[in-house]
C-alpha cells in the first residue's frame, strides 16, 4: 500500500483487517455473547476486551512482535496455560448444557459478582495465544507495510474495529434475550460454547 496515502485510507485498512480477525468464532466472542444475553456486566466486559486489544495492537505496531518471535518458550507457556483454562471453562459450559435451566427475564435473579467476571474476561483474552498471533504478530507485521506514519493510523482503525465489534456483540446480544428465555435454546448455546472452548484447547495442545 502507498505509505503516502491519506490517514483515512490507512485507518480504513486497519478497520477491515481488525474486523476480519476479531469476528472469528472464538472463546472471547462466545463469552461476550453469553454475558450480553444475560445482560450481566456488559460494559466492563466490553471495555476489558477492547482495551486489551488496544494494548496488544499498539505493542505489535511498536515492533514487539519481532521480539516475541525470538522467545518461543514464552508462547509455549501461554499455550499450555491457555489450554488448561479453556478446558476448564469448556467443562463448566458442558455441565450447564446438561443442566435444565432458563434465562431469567428480570434483574431480580442471582448475578455473578463483577470481579470474577472481569478475571474470567482477562483470562480468556490474555491466556489465548491466538490473540498474540492475530494482534501483536499479524496486525503488527501488516501495519509495518503502511510506513512510519501510516502504521499508527492503521492501528487506530484496528482498535476502532475492536471497540465497535465488542460493543455490538455485547449489547446486540440482548436482542436474542426472548429466544434464550427458552431452556432448550440456552442449553444449545452452552453446548456451542463448550465445543468452542474444548476445540480451541485441543488446538493449542496440538500446536504445542
Amino acid at each position: 500500500m502507498d505509505t503516502t496515502a491519506a490517514p483515512a485510507l490507512h485507518a480504513l485498512s486497519g478497520f477491515g483487517m481488525g474486523i476480519s480477525l476479531i469476528a472469528a468464532i472464538g472463546a472471547q466472542n462466545a463469552f461476550v455473547l453469553r454475558q450480553g444475553i444475560r445482560r450481566e456486566h456488559v460494559l466492563p466486559i466490553v471495555l476489558v476486551c477492547a482495551l486489551s486489544d488496544a494494548v496488544l495492537i499498539a505493542l505489535g505496531i511498536a515492533g514487539v512482535g519481532a521480539i516475541v518471535e525470538r522467545m518461543p518458550v514464552a508462547l509455549l507457556i501461554v499455550r499450555w496455560a491457555g489450554a488448561a483454562f479453556l478446558f476448564g471453562y469448556g467443562l463448566l459450559a458442558t455441565r450447564r448444557a446438561f443442566s435444565p435451566h432458563r434465562l431469567a427475564t428480570d434483574t431480580s435473579g442471582v448475578r455473578v459478582a463483577l470481579w470474577p467476571v472481569i478475571l474470567t474476561t482477562l483470562a480468556i483474552t490474555w491466556l489465548n495465544p491466538h490473540v498474540y498471533l492475530d494482534t501483536v504478530l499479524l496486525l503488527g507485521s501488516v501495519a509495518s507495510g503502511h510506513g512510519d506514519g501510516g502504521r499508527w493510523w492503521f492501528g487506530i482503525g484496528a482498535v476502532t474495529a475492536s471497540i465497535a465489534w465488542f460493543a455490538a456483540l455485547g449489547y446486540g446480544a440482548r436482542l436474542l434475550r426472548g429466544v434464550f428465555a427458552r431452556p432448550l435454546a440456552w442449553r444449545i448455546l452452552d453446548g456451542f460454547i463448550a465445543a468452542v472452548m474444548i476445540t480451541l484447547g485441543l488446538q493449542l495442545l496440538l500446536s504445542a
